[in-house]
């Protein structure tokens, strides 16, 4: 399932304001400075150092309350964070984002349309009870259910039976090549089906227990206060190296101060001016990490961008170095594609090749950039004579985008507007086509569940709900589905990266940067992963402190 808008720059304004007292940008421990951080200096790691000493409990920070904690009900970050550390997957994201199996033992496909998944048959559900195939597929199939989040996922499923006393077999409708990559997030849960049939509608709100099979139990949730996590000492695998993890949660300006004064040991910062605040506060370190999230420009159907080269215009001419400097401290990188590095969760060094291989969004646009965008605008088909209108919210980093937005459209010849809306308004954009009736471009931040960037660019098929400038290209179409149905990953990744070419050449949406995932925690602890794995990996099972 791909997820939107849940790494924001809300909420910015004010933790920027502590950037001129932030120091360079390196993970590890931060350390004291005057500056701003250096976009350039920005390293991203996908694990910390390895934890060897015990801890009784860490309090950890979330940006809100969890709705919920069925995720099949209420999708969001901050249930994720809690519940991947008690609730375990068919196949595992790794901290690198790579794929493979955990409470699958062997998987088979004995032709291109199924998949045969072996069970393990020594998980025990928090509960004592052995997991079974029966609990597998009665998860699988709630998972399906037209009304629950993951219910996409299972658009090319043709049936799921039990095939075995640890068998299941699944079978598709087509070839598909990113089911195993769902069933590493919220499409593979497994539960307990006794426990969860017994909570009936209650199952996930507080006063509930988990149904899982994690190495953490949900021990407590205090409404409006915490969620608690205890050890589960039963647990068939690996036993995690800390007693408790508390959970609470606070709004930017609360995370920032309780982080700096130790009143609280982490968060996995969902807004990245959470870290730019940080940088270089005594007693915390910070360490950045891969992530499919980036920062873009969706043009809309209002059409002031209809005209691809008015779009690939404003592309060359967008400084998007200063935009990761004023609006991010840094933190951000300028990014040709509209899908972040974490997506590369198999054939890096091709992804990694092909990014360095589009030079229409550059980091810092020069005169021969700015010289080929008049061009473009001048032999435009249809340039605008009315104002470009850009859609934005009041927090910092997306102002900054918008009004870089606006100064390079000037330098092109066209005029630019700034429409901002309060933050509750702004998430209508992405699912109202009315809310966004009267805006020409969007400032949008993205990111996608799966570490596969044909994960992200079904966006650009011809009838995709978020091709919301009216994209048409069959061969593009053509190209993503195969991509979608070739099971082999050098042969994906070179459509994948085809496809990639095809929609920059477009300008589908205008990249900006990507955004890594950013963890501040208390430096004499370390352990857990440094990337955006942490939605979807028992990242507290590696917590611990430094020295044992």
């Amino acid at each position: 399932m791909k997820l939107k808008t849940v790494t924001t720059a809300a909420g910015v304004a004010g933790a920027m304001a502590l950037v001129a007292a932030c120091s360079g940008a390196t993970t590890g421990t931060a350390t004291g400075g005057a500056k701003a951080a250096d976009v350039a200096d920005l390293r991203l790691t996908p694990t910390t150092p390895q934890a060897t000493g015990s801890l009784t409990a860490v309090n950890w920070l979330l940006e809100d309350e969890p709705d919920s904690l069925d995720l099949d009900t209420q999708g969001g970050s901050a249930g994720r964070t809690v519940l991947t550390n008690v609730c375990e997957r068919l196949y595992q994201l790794q901290p690198d984002m790579s794929v493979r199996p955990s409470l699958v033992r062997q998987a088979a496909r004995p032709d291109a349309t199924h998949l045969v998944l072996t069970l393990r048959d020594d998980v025990t559900f928090h509960d004592g009870s052995p997991m079974t195939a029966d609990d597998v597929l009665f998860s699988l199939k709630r998972h399906a259910a037209p009304e629950m989040e993951q219910s996409d996922e299972f658009g090319n499923v043709s049936a799921m039976r039990k095939t075995g006393d640890h068998e299941i077999t699944i079978s598709f409708k087509e070839p598909d090549a990113l089911f195993t990559k769902a069933l590493a997030g919220d499409a593979g849960l497994v539960y307990n089906r006794e426990q969860v049939e017994k909570a009936g509608k209650e199952f996930g709100t507080p006063g509930e227990g988990d149904a899982c099979s994690g190495p953490y139990e949900l021990s407590g949730w205090k409404s409006g206060d915490s969620i608690t996590l205890t050890r589960a000492d039963s647990y068939w695998g690996e036993k995690p190296l800390t007693g408790k993890v508390v959970f609470r949660w606070a709004d930017d300006s609360a995370m920032v101060n309780a982080l700096a004064t130790g009143a609280a040991d982490g968060t996995y910062a969902d807004n990245i001016g959470t870290a730019a605040a940080l940088r270089g506060k005594k007693g915390l370190a910070e360490y950045f990490g891969p992530s499919t999230s980036t920062l873009a420009l969706i043009p809309t159907e209002r059409g002031g961008l209809a005209d691809p080269a008015i779009r690939k215009a404003l592309s060359l001419v967008l400084d998007r170095s200063g935009i990761a400097k004023s609006g991010y401290g840094g933190l951000v990188e300028p990014w040709a594609t509209p899908v972040g590095s974490g997506a590369w969760g198999y054939a890096k060094d091709a992804f990694a090749a092909a990014q360095k291989q589009l030079t229409d969004a550059p980091a810092s646009p020069g005169p021969q950039d700015l010289a080929k965008a008049k061009e473009l605008v001048n032999n435009a088909k249809s340039a605008p004579t009315e104002p470009i209108v850009i859609g934005t919210d009041s927090s910092q980093g997306r102002m900054v985008i918008a009004n870089a937005v606006r100064a390079a459209l000037t330098q092109i010849g066209l005029k630019g507007q700034i429409k901002t809306v309060p933050a509750a308004q702004y998430g209508e954009f992405y699912g109202d086509k009315e809310a966004r009736a009267d805006i020409d471009v969007l400032v949008a931040d993205w990111y996608i569940s799966k570490s596969d960037p044909l994960g992200f660019y079904d966006n650009g098929l011809s009838d995709s709900s978020n091709n919301w400038v009216g994209f048409k290209s069959s061969a593009y179409d053509a190209k993503v589905e195969e991509g979608l149905r070739t099971l082999d990953d050098a042969k994906r990744a070179e459509l994948a990266i085809d496809v990639q070419r095809r929609f920059a050449d477009a300008a589908v949406w205008i990249p900006v940067a990507q955004v890594p995932t950013a963890l501040v925690i208390d430096d004499e602890l370390t352990g857990p992963p440094a990337s955006m794995a942490y939605l979807y990996y028992p990242w507290a099972a590696q917590l611990g402190a430094k020295k044992g």
